[in-house]
């Protein structure tokens, strides 16, 4: 029997772990999270300072027995879960649970956090261990105690009012009100047109454009010129004023520098693979876990090719620091070596020093030669992080930009050309970050050939453009990502967790890469926004995370917190429970009279959706097809207050 056991999360890890210790230690996996809280009413008791019940999961009843098999023959248990809140807790839970079992006596227990799965980095874990972090399992128990909590009284209220099989959640309610206001946005845009116009210019050695800036000494705005019309009395009056050629009145140029991203973060990472890869946010860490728990690279070597996947630092450690710059100097040339290492400062003020940025574990591990020993989303997610990782320690890239305002027959007539060229590339010949929606960078090289104060160049045409204004765009998983942590709802760990909640419970759909809300998530949504007005604001979501973040640095109690949660939450379930009617919500009145009693019409919900009924029922029983003309009647009826016997669904005529 092994003096030493090591309880790890999963068994990838616990494989890779057990290759670099001696037949002294056992590594074995808990599989996640041992116990639960009982899936009932009452798991979380308010008036018992919010004590908690919990129960063994059944999946994880054989993983409990072999961990207490192997303890009675172990002198020592190292608690090795990751190095987060989940971490924490799992190993605080597994702890618990064996005290309860009274198997810990005369056995000595540690806690052991390494960032990355290294022989190294292991060794010294074990040889430095600490102890259970109990404010990041206060963090935790509030955070479970806190969704269950809405969860379990806020979905059976949505049944009530809305329909059966629905949930709110604390996270997830703001996110999809995010998505919905998104939706509204667009529907309620009024599109405007506007026009600009553009001059071809036939220089010797090359075409280029210029686009108009000023015309009869004044600036032009995005609407100065509104129409066709206009658009082309303007450009009528350039043609003739320029005469065949445009003049070259200031010439400016200009060199800046560009400076590489920091290092990933989980947030950063998850949005570039959305916008690199086309990986979903879910996708994105599942492949990141398998890469940090390790896999045979060859000659039976099991190796973790990347630090942790959940962190909110952009920190690198010295060591890695002098690894990657060594990398650079050798691949890339000395050149491309700043003089001193590049820092980064990190956002989060719940980021701990200790953790770092996601990295590859050794920079000299060149995704090339290791993508043989990975699956295809392995290698395209490690070849990401390996180029950003070492982008951010090259030198910077210089851009080389010229400006031209070209005369158009007198100097209130004015026409701007503009180029850039990328001088010395540093970074960018290695990794330049994505962007949302399409929108050009200045990565782009755009070409002028030389020119100097005074020439003519010969004028080719000069062109109207005909433009419209766009909506904004539909949330894509980069970008709810982007506005998830710019309003501080959830953090990134569980970003995942909140986008596939959303698509399971039906509340959107994801088309063409785009969030769209369903007719049932408008509702809730709607009926969130209206009577649960505080518990979705972006705001309050984030006062609390930061609260949440504040009981994990020890700043502050988990139970007051929860009470001055719960008191004011409680109440407002209850007065909702009697004051809102379902009718309220499931229908929204329209300026529009039944064709067959004269009644005023509504758009109601329906199991297929919202359609148009009369107000009148069930005395009437008109409907049709929400995008329908009023000439068919076709949406089903349903019939209220009524439930299928079998398995209790809207009943329809």
């Amino acid at each position: 029997m092994s003096k030493n056991l090591i309880i790890v999360e999963s068994p990838a890890k616990s494989k890779t772990i057990e290759k670099y210790l001696g037949k002294d230690f056992q590594v074995l996996a808990s599989y996640g999270h041992l116990r639960d809280l009982i899936p009932k009413e009452g798991a979380v008791d308010p008036d018992n300072d919010f004590a908690m019940k919990y129960q063994v999961q059944e999946r994880n009843q054989r993983h409990v027995q072999a961990i207490t098999k192997a303890l009675k023959g172990a002198d020592t248990l190292y608690l090795a879960t990751d190095p987060d809140r989940e971490g924490e807790a799992i190993s605080w839970h597994l702890l618990e649970m064996l005290k309860a079992k009274k198997l810990l006596k005369n056995k000595n227990v540690h806690r052991v956090v390494f960032h990355e799965i290294t022989k190294k980095a292991v060794t010294h874990a074990i040889e430095n261990p600490g102890e259970i972090a109990t404010t990041l399992v206060d963090a935790q128990q509030a955070r479970r105690a806190l969704d269950y909590l809405v969860g379990f009284n806020l979905s059976p209220l949505l049944w009530k009012k809305i329909r059966r099989g629905l949930s709110a959640g604390r996270v997830q309610s703001p996110a999809l009100r995010m998505i919905v206001e998104r939706e509204l946005e667009i529907e309620a845009f009024k599109t405007r047109e506007y026009w600009s116009i553009t001059a071809k210019l036939a220089h010797e050695k090359q075409a280029f454009k210029a686009k108009l800036t000023h015309y009869n000494g004044e600036k032009l705005s995005q609407f100065s010129i509104e129409n066709d019309d206009q658009a082309q009395a303007t450009q009528q009056a350039l043609v003739a004023a320029a005469d065949g050629k445009l003049v070259v009145a200031k010439l400016e140029k200009k060199q800046r520098k560009r400076n590489p991203a920091a290092p990933f973060i989980t947030s950063t990472l998850q949005q570039e693979a959305a916008r690199k890869l086309g990986f979903t946010t879910k996708r994105t860490m599942m492949v990141a876990q398998q890469l940090y728990e390790g896999m045979d690279i060859g000659g039976g070597e099991a190796a973790g090719l990347i630090t942790y996947m959940r962190t909110d630092s952009v920190n690198l450690a010295d060591e890695a620091l002098e690894n990657i710059r060594q990398l650079i100097s050798e691949k890339y040339g000395a050149d491309q070596v700043p003089k001193a290492p590049r820092t980064f400062k990190t956002k989060s003020k719940n980021a701990q020093e200790a953790h770092e940025a996601i990295r590859p574990t050794l920079a000299q591990q060149i995704p090339a030669d290791l993508k043989k020993h990975l699956t295809s989303d392995q290698f395209k997610l490690y070849d990401l992080i390996w180029k950003r990782t070492i982008a951010c320690q090259m030198i910077h890239a210089t851009i080389n930009t010229v400006s031209v305002d070209l005369v158009c027959g007198s100097d209130k007539n004015l026409f701007r050309a503009t180029g850039s060229v990328i001088a010395k590339p540093g970074f960018m010949a290695v990794y330049l970050e994505g962007k949302d929606d399409n929108k050009e960078g200045d990565d782009k090289e755009t070409f002028l050939p030389p020119m100097a104060e005074g020439d003519a160049i010969p004028l080719d045409s000069i062109v109207t453009n005909q433009h419209f204004t766009e909506p904004p765009p539909r949330y894509g998983e980069a970008s709810l990502v982007k506005s998830l942590e710019e309003h501080g709802i959830g953090r990134p760990s569980t970003y995942a967790s909140i986008i596939s909640t959303l698509q399971n419970r039906e509340y959107v759909t994801l088309e063409t890469k785009r969030f769209h809300p369903t007719d049932v998530g408008r509702i809730v949504n709607k009926f969130l926004t209206e009577h649960f007005t505080k518990y979705v604001d972006y705001d309050f979501t984030a006062n609390l995370e930061d609260e949440l973040d504040a009981v994990s640095r020890g700043e502050k109690d988990w139970i007051p917190l929860m009470r001055d949660f719960w008191t004011p939450f409680t109440k407002l379930i209850h007065d909702k429970e009697e004051s809102v009617q379902r009718k309220d919500v499931t229908q929204e009145a329209i300026d529009e009279k039944c064709p067959e009693c004269g009644k005023p019409l509504s758009i109601r919900l329906g199991r297929n959706g919202r359609f148009i009924g009369c107000t009148d029922y069930p005395t009437c029983s008109y409907t049709r097809n929400l995008n329908d003309d009023g000439t068919e009647s076709t949406a089903p009826e349903i019939i209220e207050d009524t439930k299928c016997p079998k398995c209790d669904s809207d009943l329809v005529m």
